[in-house]
């Protein structure tokens, strides 16, 4: 179901391309689009997770670098049966995470040091099992690929007006087409991204819960992200508007304009839906033991801030 999900979503990414080179060029343009498209689809799949933790100038971490953070995604990891990802921290004030790659043996999750320091621990499980959802239902691929395309497709749309000025112009609708082209194509695009973000959203956080134990810690994140999102800038994200789809919570400092062109579903129904879940794991089964606390009884960590106290909590485990 995931391949069938993302070779349609190639094609139609793929066919959006091809139909601004035509909007633009004619059926010389459509060719000239077809073969960026295809070129574009195969660089995308090995290396579009590289470019996306490049324009966020994310760090990669281990045991040395960052040992409470690391140890904790490590656990979570071991919890949910995958391949250990690629750990990374990038700098930004604002509390937010991600995961890319193209399959579970070559994925990668990030945290922002923003996340690390505001969060508490169980928190920062939730978020981490939520993007560890996303590489085991292979979401990341689909949402490195549509990142990608769609920030091609924007690149293309803006130079829809200067490429139709000239005389050897042969876009069949004219001056329509360019107004096609450069505000008809982004929107789909954006379309293509809400959709399957809306979507893939509530699926990782039903599995992230799972995870790492308790759906609480989840919701918790989620409300405190969400809040601090509404006016700490991310500033990269503002530069990257194409991959705001891949964060956990929306990054854009627009996102409360309007809910039907918002990137993720509403907070507020995610946190009912986690919140419904503790209200059935109450009434059925005791939950295995939440992944972070196994941690600390093996490493014998504090609860509060990282395992140094709550005067020096706000450094992060990264420091």
């Amino acid at each position: 179901m995931n391949t069938m999900r993302t070779a349609m979503l190639l094609a139609f990414m793929t066919a959006l391309f091809m139909g601004v080179g035509f909007l633009i060029g004619g059926r010389g343009g459509m060719m000239i689009a077809f073969l960026v498209a295809a070129g574009m689809n195969f660089f995308s799949y090995w290396n579009s997770d590289s470019m996306v933790l490049r324009a966020y100038r994310a760090q990669q971490v281990d045991e040395r670098t960052a040992p409470e953070f690391y140890v904790l995604v490590r656990d979570l990891v071991a919890k949910a049966g995958l391949p250990m990802p690629k750990v990374y921290v990038f700098d930004s004030p604002q509390p937010n995470a991600f995961a890319t790659g193209r399959n579970p043996e070559n994925a990668a999750v990030a945290a922002s040091t923003g996340l690390l320091q505001r969060l508490t621990p169980e928190e920062v499980a939730g978020v981490m099992a939520h993007e560890l959802a996303h590489i085991e239902n292979r979401d990341t691929l689909t949402m490195t690929i549509t990142a990608t395309l769609a920030g091609a497709i924007s690149m293309l749309s803006n130079f829809a007006f200067l490429f139709s000025g000239g005389r050897d112009n042969r876009n069949p609708l004219g001056f329509i087409g360019v107004l096609i082209a450069m505000i008809v194509a982004p929107l789909a695009a954006m379309l293509v991204q809400m959709a399957i973000s809306r979507t893939r959203e509530y699926a990782a956080d039903r599995r992230g819960a799972e995870i790492c134990g308790n759906p609480r810690w989840l919701a918790s994140a989620l409300q405190k992200i969400a809040g601090d999102a509404s006016h700490i800038e991310n500033i990269d994200a503002e530069r990257n508007p194409a991959t705001a789809h891949m964060f956990i919570i929306n990054p854009l400092s627009g996102q409360r304009m309007d809910n039907l062109f918002s990137t993720h579903p509403d907070t507020r129904n995610r946190i009912e839906a986690l919140l419904a879940m503790t209200d059935i794991d109450a009434r059925g089964s005791t939950s295995p033991e939440p992944a972070v606390k196994a941690t600390r009884k093996a490493r014998s960590v504090p609860t509060t801030g990282w395992g140094r106290g709550p005067t020096d909590s706000s450094r992060g485990p990264w420091s």
